[in-house]
């Protein structure tokens, strides 16, 4: 993925960095000259980033604490944090069931992954920004916190309408310090097994329905959704905040 900015300088943290998107988003900020570290629950999937330069964390982001303690890590070896893009999370394998299916567990666990991690991390990041009157941090939302999702997860379309909610909410507490707060919300990019596993789920007529319903007629790839995640870290968005970019091939 080529760039055309610079983020020489900058100590950004990416989440969800083991594969697919947040992969793709960390190497953008790496290309672009950043100190990038990268945290997964995955942390054997955090190899490959690991050889390409990044700095891995093992982290479970539903722990307040753990997201806590690793921000300040990364602040206590790069002195400070400028970036943080909240790629981790999902539907966790949960596939289309009816609401009086859902579990407590389930429920509370996609929200941990979708909503509650970015909290903390924002939460954790936000000191440090405002002591430095400077801060990017992207939440990847999704279709799904727009509109019902097609994967029919209910947990999974309120957490990620959450976080849109959350960003916006960010914007409006942090800005005046520097800090701006926006979102992209991909459209469907088959970016891990589960994301290919629904895909297949839909069957070829299916599928072709959702690609007309594409301006592009294509699904996404992981690049796409970095390459707005770059726009929004970037130092010349800093009077965009509070912003959530579709990047769904012109689905919405």
């Amino acid at each position: 993925m080529s760039t055309q900015y610079d983020f020489k300088g900058r100590a950004a943290l990416v989440t969800g960095a083991a594969q697919g998107i947040g992969r793709a988003i960390a190497l953008g900020l790496m290309r672009g000259g950043a100190r990038v570290h990268v945290a997964d629950i995955n942390f054997e999937g955090l190899d490959q980033i690991a050889e390409a330069g990044a700095v891995p964390h093992h982290l479970d982001i539903g722990d307040r604490s753990a997201c806590h303690l690793t921000v300040s890590k990364i602040v206590d070896a790069e002195g400070k944090i400028d970036i943080l893009v909240n790629a981790a999370g999902g539907s966790l394998g949960k596939g289309r069931g009816p609401v009086e299916d859902v579990t407590e567990a389930e429920w509370h666990a996609i929200f941990d992954a979708n909503l509650n991690g970015a909290f903390w991390l924002c939460q954790a990041v936000a000191p440090h920004m405002k002591k430095a009157t400077y801060g990017r941090i992207v939440n990847i939302a999704s279709g799904a916190g727009l509109r019902p999702a097609l994967n029919g997860v209910q947990a999974y379309t309120a957490s990620k309408h959450a976080l849109v909610g959350m960003t916006k909410q960010m914007s409006f507490e942090l800005a005046q310090y520097g800090i701006t707060s926006n979102a992209v919300a991909p459209g469907i990019v088959l970016s891990g097994p589960w994301a290919r596993y629904q895909w297949e789920s839909y069957g070829a007529e299916g599928q072709q329905r959702v690609l007309d319903s594409l301006h592009t007629r294509r699904l996404g790839e992981a690049e796409d959704i970095a390459h707005a995640v770059m726009f929004f870290a970037a130092d010349d968005s800093r009077w965009i905040t509070g912003q959530i970019l579709s990047a769904d091939g012109g689905r919405s």
